[in-house]
């Protein structure tokens, strides 16, 4: 199937499908079932360099961009994958290497890329406060050379298969700033010497098996020298992280789209019903059309935040379009491929019902499409702000 990807990333991609290819669809399929972490493949992939493609080569990374960052998660949905098990590396990557002390790469951005650590999670989600960033209850109160973290937050992946934790908490309390996005520091937490000692993980089961928990932190002290940048000034820091989130998570879903399409047009051209390819009915083709024809505009629109954000421009506005417009077009295919394949979608041997709930969680996660909505009119179209 043709698509409007750029040529230049066509080595990349055939690196990747190669790579993908020695974990075939019963691998993810079995993972998917037992609701187990699949760490052969995440192991390939760290291996292969392509877990530390954003890091520069003077850590011993690739040296990439965003663009091709997006690729990688891309092309492992795209090959039945999910690189939800995954991406947290990517995005994460962001906030560390823009904002990170030299001291603080130089430390850790190295065994990231051998894949001696693994930077898997970050915590921002609380229960009470949502995506209300600013409201977050989670504080780290400075006391000599340490941080003394209290508070909890909620769906927080990985945990359990990286070492390093991107944390946002509160180190001024809000009645005491001038601005509610002031007084939010970022902390890069070591989870060896955090788990147990004041942190308390708890796993939550959930539809998709997404590995995900809530973490409770009980006078937890972290060392000063976690801290990255400025204090005070971790909200900015982190929207790095959270645009390269979600431009990555709108790969996800153009790579989703495409499974989706590629396995009901292989379906359609073979299925014979009433003596004809089910494929030649128009009630087949249309909704598959419209299906490719979203993914395709979704695409665009990825790689147009990849730009920007790799050329150190603004990119709210087109990561939050990417990411909405993809999670639309992924659940659009996923539909049209599920009535393609009528009851065959439903069953497990197929893949198809277990894409289906993985891209449905986009929908609904890393941002709702309302809350993309409200920041577009606000910030884009310059109306009041609804909230």
């Amino acid at each position: 199937m043709r698509t409007s990807a750029p040529e230049e990333f066509d080595d990349l991609r055939d690196a990747l499908r190669a790579l993908c290819a020695g974990f075939p669809a019963a691998y993810h399929r079995q993972h998917g079932a037992d609701e187990t972490y699949p760490e052969a493949f995440i192991q390939a992939l760290t291996e292969a360099g392509w877990l530390g493609a954003m890091i520069p080569e003077t850590y011993g990374g690739s040296g990439l961009g965003l663009t091709e960052a997006s690729i990688v998660m891309e092309e492992i949905n795209r090959a039945g994958g999910n690189a939800g098990h995954c991406h947290g590396q990517m995005y994460n990557m962001g906030t560390l290497l823009r904002h990170g002390s030299e001291e603080q790469k130089a430390r850790y951005l190295p065994r990231i890329a051998s894949g001696e650590l693994r930077l898997q999670s970050m915590a921002v989600t609380e229960p009470t406060t949502g995506t209300d960033t600013t409201k977050l209850k989670t504080t780290a109160v400075r006391k000599g050379d340490r941080y003394v973290v209290n508070g909890q937050k909620v769906w927080i992946s990985r945990v359990q298969h990286s070492d390093l934790m991107i944390l946002l908490a509160r180190t001024t309390p809000l009645s005491e700033v001038k601005r509610k996005s002031d007084g939010l520091s970022v902390f890069l937490v070591e989870l060896d010497q955090a788990i147990g000692q004041g942190m308390e993980v708890k796993p939550i089961p959930n539809m998709v098996g997404h590995e995900t928990n809530e973490i409770f932190f009980d006078e937890l002290e972290i060392p000063a020298e976690s801290l990255i940048g400025e204090e005070g000034k971790g909200f900015r820091y982190i929207l790095d992280g959270l645009n390269a989130e979600r431009t990555l998570i709108a790969a996800e879903c153009i790579g989703d789209g495409y499974w989706f399409i590629d396995k009901a047009v292989s379906y359609a051209g073979e299925r014979v019903v009433f003596g004809r390819p089910i494929g030649q009915n128009q009630g087949i083709q249309f909704p598959l059309a419209q299906a490719y024809t979203q993914v395709e505009a979704a695409n665009l629109m990825r790689f147009e935040a990849c730009r920007r954000y790799d050329a150190h421009r603004e990119c709210g506005a087109q990561a939050n379009m990417a990411k909405m417009l993809a999670a639309d077009a992924s659940w659009q295919a996923g539909n049209a491929c599920l009535q393609t394949l009528g009851g065959f979608g439903f069953a497990q041997e197929y893949d198809v019902e277990r894409k289906f709930r993985e891209t449905r969680l986009y929908q609904v996660a890393p941002i709702s499409t309302n809350l993309i909505l409200s920041y577009l009119a606000e910030h884009v179209l310059g109306l009041p702000r609804s909230f």
